[in-house]
């Protein structure tokens, strides 16, 4: 009994190790997009985590991904929320706010080296580039569904995990999967990675933290 335990203890312990991946620090780096010029979000970042307040505001924060984790095959975060947006409707352009939304942007390999010395926006503007959205925001009948971005022509994916409200919670995701279900086909590279609060359609107040930040490669 006590081999047949402790044989089960090490595959637990196996299965946390295979999925605790390098960290993503908030070191300073992020750097911060604007969708308008007199109205952004802020963001506070301190090392393993960034508090976001949105006041009436949309803006995100991003990142480009090392080429040590351009494979990336699964992601883990954890998020708190203390203060939120009301449920509203994702899929509507123009009135889906939302507390935070996490973004792992795809390019084909073909293009992974000009995206070196190229922002969010052009990235962003790539008929290739594919996006998955991680969503805590609209309503309870909303979470589980996987949706096309408004924003994005077809080219980004919603996953909506939690629906709005205040709270703490822990995700882990397979990347590669979610883009098999959302696209098909293969994901080619993980090129960069952005975090976004909106409030702007509701003129209401987000405050939340995202923390612990880990991708996951094959290697892991």
């Amino acid at each position: 009994m006590t081999r047949f335990i402790c044989s089960i203890l090490s595959c637990a312990l196996m299965a946390a190790a295979t999925f605790a991946g390098a960290s993503v620090p908030f070191d300073g780096d992020w750097k911060e997009q604007r969708f308008s010029l007199f109205a952004s979000n802020e963001f506070l970042q301190r090392g393993n985590a960034v508090d976001v307040a949105s006041d009436g505001t949309v803006s995100l924060l991003w990142q480009r991904v090392p080429t040590y984790d351009r494979d990336t095959i699964q992601a883990s975060w954890s998020w708190e929320v203390t203060e939120s947006v009301p449920p509203t409707d994702l899929t509507q352009k123009g009135g889906d706010d939302r507390n935070l939304s996490l973004y792992f942007v795809f390019l084909p390999d073909d293009l992974v080296a000009e995206a070196e010395e190229r922002g969010i926006r052009w990235m962003m503007k790539q008929t290739a580039v594919r996006v998955l959205l991680y969503t805590w925001g609209g309503r309870d009948e909303d979470v589980g569904l996987i949706a096309a971005s408004p924003y994005m022509n077809n080219q980004g994916a919603m996953f909506v995990k939690r629906a709005a409200g205040s709270g703490k919670y822990s995700e882990e995701v397979d990347l590669r999967s979610d883009y098999a279900r959302a696209f098909g086909g293969d994901a080619g590279s993980l090129v960069g990675i952005a975090l976004s609060a909106d409030s702007d359609d509701t003129q209401t107040h987000v405050r939340a933290t995202l923390s612990d930040l880990a991708l996951v490669g094959p290697s892991n």
